[in-house]
């Protein structure tokens, strides 16, 4: 027994520091925790269940989509553009024959646009996943005249959630895809429409990921008790096209070790359909385990600062009107 233990915490240790190191982010991560994470979902484990992907037309995103698929859930591809969706529709059906696929259109960052898309979805989702992501290089705002990350990872999501949840399957889950890139910034609620000072898309994005990841914890909250479980996962760092774009040195630098989209989306798809005892909810996971919220001591937030996230989100978009308590700190 003493033997085991001290495997047990020889290994812990090795993954701590495949993280710190942040070697546990590339391709390397997934290829030397394989072998010790848990087992996949059965065949068929999602079979008829609805899934919505937000921006499943590419990259991550696409990648989820056909895990699902390949699971047997009814796989909705939430994008903007319709027309790519119709494309990523067909190589999905290509990767997965006879699989359900379907496409629907909504601008995630218009809050009216996720209101009627809302009105269209059927009860009963199981599987709801905010994918949807941008990295402008440039201070942009959404049509409501909010800063474009903020409503395309934030606001549109917490809306979509509030306008769901009342009708969602008793053991859906609620998944926050967010980049590991949040353990470098604090949340920030002095100026969360990035109005002050010089712009820098990397630092909107990883301030608005790491709100969704406390979001995850404030919706977890939110809907104790009723079944629903809500998760955050990162996916380390994937080679996509986003990435090339936005960060085109960080693509050039780390290329050969950027994670496939599959690897990447591994831990969300996992966590969609898994019946592991105890997977609770609030967390955040990489690599099909949880993992810390905080690293670095001045990225922690109170539980006062939390309840500001959730008042402006729900003073910004309407949605809902309660307000939860403090979330569960045992990650921090």
């Amino acid at each position: 027994m003493t033997g085991h233990r001290e495997q047990v915490t020889r290994e812990a240790t090795w993954d701590r520091l495949l993280d710190r190191s942040l070697l546990g982010y590339t391709r390397l991560g997934p290829m030397l925790r394989r072998r010790r994470w848990p087992a996949d979902p059965p065949p068929g484990a999602l079979a008829g269940r609805p899934a919505l992907v937000t921006g499943a037309n590419r990259g991550i995103g696409k990648a989820i989509a056909e895990g699902l698929a390949r699971l047997g859930a009814e796989v909705h591809l939430v994008v903007r553009d319709t027309a790519a969706g119709q494309r990523a529709r067909a190589d999905l059906l290509e990767a997965v024959p006879g699989a359900d696929v379907r496409v629907d259109g909504c601008d995630i960052s218009s809050l009216a646009a996720v209101r009627e898309y809302a009105a269209t979805v059927a009860p009963g989702v199981r599987v709801l996943v905010h994918n949807a992501g941008v990295l402008p290089a440039t201070r942009q705002v959404s049509v409501d005249g909010n800063e474009l990350t903020l409503a395309t990872h934030v606001l549109g999501p917490h809306l979509l959630t509030a306008l769901l949840a009342p009708s969602l399957a008793a053991d859906a889950r609620v998944i926050w895809l967010t980049s590991g890139g949040m353990y470098t910034q604090g949340l920030e609620l002095s100026d969360p429409q990035y109005e002050r000072g010089d712009y820098r898309g990397a630092a909107a994005y990883a301030r608005t990921k790491r709100m969704q990841a406390v979001m995850a914890t404030l919706w977890a909250e939110h809907l104790a008790g009723t079944g629903v479980g809500v998760h955050a996962a990162h996916p380390g760092w994937v080679a996509t096209g986003g990435v090339a774009t936005s960060l085109p040195r960080f693509a050039a630098l780390t290329r050969p070790l950027l994670r496939g989209a599959d690897q990447g989306a591994d831990t969300v798809t996992w966590l969609a359909a898994t019946d592991v005892p105890g997977l609770g909810t609030g967390r955040l996971w990489h690599d099909r385990a949880p993992r810390p919220l905080h690293y670095l001591r001045r990225t922690r937030e109170t539980c006062e600062q939390r309840r500001q996230l959730w008042r402006l989100c729900v003073d910004l978009t309407g949605a809902p009107a309660e307000k939860p308590g403090p979330a569960d700190a045992t990650q921090r």
